[in-house]
């Protein structure tokens, strides 16, 4: 491994230009013009600057005339800089970011039939030259000289002691610590913009999936997309006296698809019936040829090409947890696997099995009723939210009271609401965050012809939990250079903080005291499921790593070994059954690369906050926290709730709740 990452820096040192002796008679010469005082602060600026000044960027003379000029010795020189910085960046980042979501579109926004032309759109990134531009014009590199970019070791030594102010300049100069080809950035951006075009497509019409005896258990027009409608509707089965099977045959539909045995006609078209028994039927063009695989290979393949060009973090997973989310793999790995790990999973178990009246089934993994709800059928609440929302426009009209009603004052909730604009979705729905500060926030959800249903509400809550913590840390925020929360984790966390008020939202209280602790072992239980799938995640791509030639053939075979080793270990035993792959369905694998960990991790940050917010008012203190910004987790969550992040709170007050309900 140790030979492959140094294969993969090599071309770098080949393009590093600054001769060693440059470099001594730069310092030399600055020392002398400005002094020992600013020793240190000279050492760091020439060894960021000469790391990446590559041959096109300027003869050793031309390096060594750059670094005189442009090198602030003032602290009010630097402090004019990193002003003008700000106010530029925020232009920058804001306008490439509109561009990208006009962009994108049509891909996102369900306007009606996709043509051929929306692909291509969706995949031109307007901003992949940006990077390059600023250091071929030397304003990367003249932040690079000024201003520091520190390791994630040192942001956890020194982060407490850092300014705001600082804080927004150690951010401002950390973008700048890779320089990607344009043409590697632009192939980055294809292959996700397939990826998501694929994945956002990847719906079946249940009503033509047949069982085994030929019958159809679902209506003709229930359209349904892999995975989280699915798995959503499985999810609203355990409400009906015959849901059992209908839940047995999503759950095959969803094993056919992690093996890629799905016939080609059935994808996205009604006009297609299967009976799913009988495997790939004759009248079929035959089965996936596994896309599903060729799609995640094609965005490794892409990444892998940026990896020479990150010598702090030279590969993907690096970067992903060192650099984007700030927490250590191993630390994200050992917090999760203490999760699935915990012999509560048991007790939880036992009492999920008692309420289904029966053994627990592979996709019981998804059991979703531990958490207290009103006694109302889904039926009567679709018709609740179809009247109060039959289209997008509606939900953005009732954006400010759904604020109002969490504890947000007036004149903030129609600040934010008028902050965030809603639009149809294509795909399963997200949340896409503005960078100017007068630019809105966009919330994208399904809503079907007859008005949003209870599942779309709950996602749109979700979602709208994304679009406030988008909107407060960015409109609202001192630094430009700050905004934002540590990573997708935490805005997750808000997010599902939000979903879990969707009941409220709607007039259904909490109905005794003990509500509280079945919403603890809710907690658990999504938590423990969602951290075994991430597993899987950071598993395969471990694998990848180790054989990066690997093709989409030999990648399934990885998905599917790797998804009932991580079962068998932490899940079989609980559920009776082994080497089922299910634990890989998640589109997220397919598109995403390496976000699932951010959902269990956002689990994890959500209920600390939640303990932290028990007794106190979520708009308030929401305002408050968004306001922080992107400082190291550890460090933001001392500041935001007085601990550390850990999975340790869910798993003691999981242990209290479980003895609570026994009494």
């Amino acid at each position: 491994m140790r030979g492959f990452i140094m294969f993969l820096i090599f071309p770098l040192l080949l393009n590093a230009q600054v001769q060693k002796s440059t470099i001594e008679r730069a310092e030399k010469l600055l020392l002398e013009k400005y002094g020992k005082a600013h020793q240190e602060r000279i050492k760091t600026g020439l060894k960021q600057v000469s790391a990446l000044w590559q041959k096109e960027d300027g003869s050793d003379e031309e390096f060594l005339q750059f670094v005189e000029e442009n090198f602030a010795a003032s602290p009010e020189e630097l402090s004019l800089i990193f002003k003008r910085f700000e106010r530029v960046f925020e232009s920058l980042d804001g306008h490439f970011n509109i561009m990208g979501r006009n962009l994108r579109w049509f891909a996102d926004v369900d306007e009606g039939k996709m043509i051929l032309l929306d692909e291509y759109l969706s995949a031109f990134d307007s901003s992949s030259h940006l990077t390059e531009d600023l250091f071929k014009s030397k304003i990367a590199f003249i932040i690079l000289l000024n201003f520091k970019a520190p390791t994630l070791e040192e942001l956890q030594m020194e982060g407490e002691k850092l300014k705001r102010e600082e804080w927004a300049r150690a951010r401002m100069a950390m973008r700048f610590t890779t320089r990607v080809p344009a043409e590697v950035q632009q192939e980055i951006v294809k292959a996700f913009s397939q990826a998501d075009n694929y994945i956002s497509n990847y719906n079946f019409y249940l009503g033509n999936i047949l069982n085994s005896q030929g019958k159809t258990l679902f209506p003709k027009d229930l359209k349904l997309i892999s995975h989280w409608g699915l798995r959503d509707e499985l999810k609203a089965r355990y409400l009906d006296k015959d849901g059992l099977e209908k839940q047995q045959l999503i759950y095959e539909l969803m094993l056919k698809i992690i093996n890629q045995e799905i016939p080609q006609e059935i994808i996205n078209n009604p006009q297609f019936s299967w009976k799913i028994s009988d495997g790939i039927p004759k009248n079929s063009k035959g089965k996936e040829p596994d896309t599903r695989y060729e799609m995640f290979l094609n965005i490794f393949n892409a990444l892998r090409k940026a990896d020479p060009y990150s010598p702090q973090y030279p590969t993907f997973i690096q970067r992903k947890f060192n650099r984007e989310r700030e927490i250590p793999e191993a630390k994200v790995k050992e917090m999760l696997e203490n999760v699935c790990s915990s012999p509560l999973r048991f007790e939880v178990a036992k009492i999920i099995e008692k309420k289904l009246g029966r053994k627990l089934r592979p996709f019981d993994i998804w059991y979703n009723l531990l958490k207290a709800t009103p006694k109302i059928p889904e039926k009567e609440l679709d018709e609740m939210v179809s009247k109060k929302f039959p289209d997008v426009k509606a939900f953005e009209k009732e954006i400010p009271s759904i604020l109002k009603k969490l504890g947000f004052k007036e004149d903030m909730a129609e600040f934010i609401g008028n902050h965030i604009s809603v639009d149809p979705a294509r795909g399963a729905g997200h949340a896409m965050g503005a960078l100017l500060k007068e630019d809105k926030a966009h919330l994208r959800t399904r809503v079907p012809e007859q008005g949003m249903n209870y599942k779309g509400f709950n996602i749109a809550m979700h979602e709208l939990g994304h679009n406030v913590e988008q909107v407060i840390s960015n409109s609202l925020m001192d630094y430009h250079f700050l905004k934002g929360v540590p990573n997708t984790a935490f805005t997750e966390a808000f997010a599902f903080i939000f979903q879990g008020k969707d009941l409220e939202i709607l007039g259904f209280k909490q109905e005794d005291e003990m509500s509280q602790y079945w919403d603890v072992l809710n907690e658990f239980w999504m938590t423990y499921e969602i951290a075994g799938v991430s597993l899987v995640d950071m598993e395969v791509w471990n694998e990848l790593y180790k054989k990066p030639d690997m093709t989409k053939e030999e990648l399934k075979k990885v998905v599917i070994e790797k998804a009932k080793m991580i079962w068998n270990k932490y899940y079989a035993e609980v559920f009776g059954e082994k080497d089922t792959p299910i634990l890989s369905i998640y589109s997220h694998m397919i598109n995403s690369a390496l976000y699932l960990p951010d959902y269990p991790m956002g689990h994890l940050i959500a209920f600390q906050i939640k303990n932290y917010l028990k007794d106190k008012i979520l708009g308030e203190e929401m305002l408050r926290i968004c306001k922080i910004g992107s400082k190291i987790p550890n460090l933001w969550m001392k500041e935001a709730v007085g601990e550390e992040l850990s999975e340790k709170p869910l798993l003691e007050q999981t242990e209290i709740a479980l003895q609570k309900l026994k009494k």
